[in-house]
């Protein structure tokens, strides 16, 4: 018999549950998602200039700033001269992993699905968190870094530059591609509207604490409690 399925869960499109076993990868938002901050706004706060970062954050995330490279250039610009400093103390002091965010990717790994965590945010920040739980892939911004200061840039990667929402989906597929899997067999775990494009990829798409432009089109939104709520959707 199932259980039931918690009511601080809201599930559109389908009906429960769906079969862990018919995925084979799971792409994880980070900030916000899988952290309980936005990395970029507690870096900005270092600087005091977290209400003015922050704004433009909320705006990018809400969908209203449609074009994210803008508004991620918009935000770094007003890092210039942070020390990395800044940095060290945001991963010592305030990130920390969202409730049942180690629980679901133990359960999803366990399963045998492959875990992709690929962010707007930063590898200094991801590869913590990528280490921590497991992660098979990883693809995220990297900040420009010059005598310890922070140059308001990023670095060129060999994929580009800015890590936005068609990057997200563009490395869904090709992650999903490169273990045999097809787009069906794919979930996406998000909160903000830079992860729309690979959740609308995905075969199930998750909204997890997110704004109400994801909320409405996502497939399971969970709007109160942990991650791992995701599971009871998942026989």
């Amino acid at each position: 018999m199932t259980a039931p399925t918690p009511s601080s869960l809201i599930i559109q499109g389908f009906t429960p549950p769906l079969r862990l076993a018919d995925f084979r990868l799971a792409a994880f938002d980070m900030d916000s998602t899988l952290i309980n901050i936005e990395c970029i706004d507690e870096i900005a706060a270092a600087a005091g200039k977290k209400a003015e970062v922050a704004a433009i954050t909320e705006a990018a995330m809400r969908g209203e700033i449609t074009d994210f490279k803008d508004s991620l250039r918009r935000r770094l610009a007003l890092l210039k001269g942070v020390p990395v400093s800044a940095l060290e103390q945001v991963l010592a002091t305030r990130l920390q992993f969202n409730p049942g965010a180690r629980e679901l990717c133990a359960a999803l790994k366990a399963a045998g699905l492959k875990l992709l965590l690929v962010s707007g945010g930063f590898t200094y920040f991801t590869r913590h968190v990528a280490a921590e739980l497991g992660m098979d892939f990883v693809r995220s911004n990297e900040l420009e870094i010059v005598d310890g200061l922070l140059t308001g840039g990023l670095v060129m990667q060999a994929w580009g530059e800015i890590c936005d929402g068609e990057e997200k989906k563009r490395m869904l597929l090709q992650c999903a591609a490169e273990i045999g899997a097809q787009p069906h067999q794919c979930m996406a775990v998000g909160d903000g509207a830079n992860d729309l494009p690979m959740m609308g990829a995905a075969g199930l798409s998750v909204a997890y604490h997110a704004k109400p432009r994801v909320r409405e089109q996502a497939m399971v939104a969970i709007n109160e409690g942990g991650l791992e709520q995701l599971l009871h959707v998942l026989g």
